[in-house]
């Protein structure tokens, strides 16, 4: 009896050392794949930071090198509106520089060819204190006369044709009205008190005229 009371309590013994030695391992085990677990999203998280970094790093060197690239051609487009703003306004000095060149000497020509002509109004004068010839003093001075406004002609003077004419507002002006006489046409010029004159197509000077009403 005594033996095999003895012999059962050996046996439960050893299944219980069996069962903590079970217990144990399935701990182990356990505790394996809890560190398995906790390591492998730790690996895939530095993996995972390392390709995001990586890729971040690339689309920052690719901006940059973008930004360089617009910076050097914006700084090309600036010197060269610089330049083309220089030589627009070079070009603006010396064109007004040439008008009033222009303007100021405008007269020059007129005056060049005009000298000839007072070199004959100062030989008639003289002629004229010595010659007792009327007709031929008249003469000479006609001639001065003729060359000189035909050389006005030649720069574009023009006659403003006005006696006998209707009257127009664009190229005569009323000094004073008469009354309508039998057979005249309203606003017919009679008179003419002082010439008018266009230079090239432009009127200068009004004909101051007299008409009837």
């Amino acid at each position: 009896m005594e033996d095999n009371t003895k012999e059962m309590n050996e046996n439960i013994n050893e299944e219980e050392l069996n069962q903590a030695d079970l217990q144990s391992e399935q701990s182990d085990e356990i505790e394996f794949e809890t560190d398995t677990k906790q390591e492998k999203p730790n690996s895939d998280s530095k993996k995972k930071k390392n390709f995001f970094g990586k890729t971040k790093d690339s689309e920052i060197e690719k901006i940059r090198l973008d930004l360089e690239e617009k910076g050097a051609k914006m700084a090309e487009i600036q010197e060269k509106y610089l330049r083309l703003y220089s030589e627009f306004d070079n070009y603006r000095k010396r064109t007004l520089k040439e008008k009033l060149e222009i303007i100021k000497n405008a007269s020059e020509d007129l005056i060049t060819m005009m000298l000839p002509i007072i070199d004959d109004f100062e030989r008639a004068l003289s002629t004229m204190e010595k010659s007792t010839d009327i007709e031929a003093t008249k003469e000479g001075v006609n001639l001065i006369y003729q060359k000189m406004y035909r050389l006005l002609q030649q720069k574009g003077l023009k006659l403003i044709e006005s006696k006998n004419q209707l009257f127009n507002t664009d190229y005569h002006e009323a000094i004073t009205f008469i009354p309508l006489q039998e057979g005249m046409e309203p606003n017919t010029i009679i008179d003419e008190i002082e010439k008018g004159y266009l230079l090239n197509d432009k009127v200068i000077r009004y004909s101051k005229v007299v008409i009837a009403k």
